[in-house]
């Protein structure tokens, strides 16, 4: 049976379990509306979830293979309860094999890891999208080089899985400077990133790949960005698809400026 093409797309996950503590100032509300009406703009209901999270980095690329993946609770100093969230997707060891083996047939280094459980990055924005927690998930993880070249073709390798009813996510914030979140100053820098983000991310697949692998060159890259491990994913889901992206999310969180982006 055939399944239409699923996008992949490049969402933000927000701040710890954000989504599920009192937000009176409601800084959260258009981010979770954003996730909670994802799969509204999908062809139909995915087969799978592959997700590469900011928050796991290995040498080489690790696919989960457990058959019910635990949760990692890696944030810290929030409260109790929120150690207490579930998520009881289920894994999908096939598919995780098959991803690796995709990325060893394209001369990348990838294994899978049968005993590790979802990261915050994964978990906490699945159980807003998907909340139903039936949908099959892989997390792979991020090579710990961050190379964005690398990412991009290890994307490129999985983009066949999109045929197949996979859905590929890409979980990061497209802005990651936890010193400048809140900071006035801090919201012209973002905005001049952001909009490099969006021009780079609309060009066809050759000429965006080389933009985003150049990414430290936008304005403000680094005030963005001190470490990149949260927008290494985007390489992800831009390299599994040769279509010009798009801005499918956007708004100024504490701040500063986030994008979510989808390819088709």
């Amino acid at each position: 049976m055939t399944s239409p093409r699923q996008p992949s797309l490049y969402i933000p996950h927000g701040g710890g379990p954000c989504f599920f503590m009192p937000d009176p100032a409601a800084t959260w509300t258009g981010m979770a509306q954003f996730l909670g009406q994802l799969h509204l703009a999908l062809p139909e209901r995915p087969r799978a979830i592959l997700i590469v999270s900011g928050h796991w980095e290995t040498p080489g690329f690790r696919f989960t293979g457990s058959t019910r993946p635990s949760l990692l609770f890696d944030y810290y100093g929030f409260p109790p309860y929120t150690y207490q969230l579930r998520y009881d997707a289920p894994g999908a060891p096939e598919l995780a094999e098959r991803a690796a083996g995709l990325l060893r047939a394209a001369g990348l280094q990838a294994s899978v890891d049968g005993e590790r459980g979802f990261d915050h990055g994964v978990f906490v924005p699945l159980k807003v999208a998907f909340p139903e927690a039936e949908i099959p998930v892989v997390q792979m993880s991020l090579d710990r080089s961050l190379d964005p070249a690398l990412h991009g073709a290890a994307g490129a390798a999985l983009a066949t899985l999109r045929d197949e009813g996979v859905l590929i996510l890409g979980s990061g914030m497209s802005f990651h400077n936890l010193r400048a979140y809140g900071d006035p100053r801090a919201t012209a820098p973002s905005l001049a990133f952001d909009r490099w983000l969006g021009d780079a991310v609309q060009q066809p697949g050759p000429e965006r790949g080389a933009a985003l692998a150049a990414w430290e060159q936008a304005p403000a890259a680094r005030v963005s960005h001190p470490r990149e491990e949260h927008l290494i994913p985007l390489m992800v889901a831009a390299g599994a698809s040769e279509n010009a992206g798009r801005r499918a999310y956007g708004q100024l969180v504490l701040g500063t400026a986030v994008s979510g982006f989808r390819f088709d």
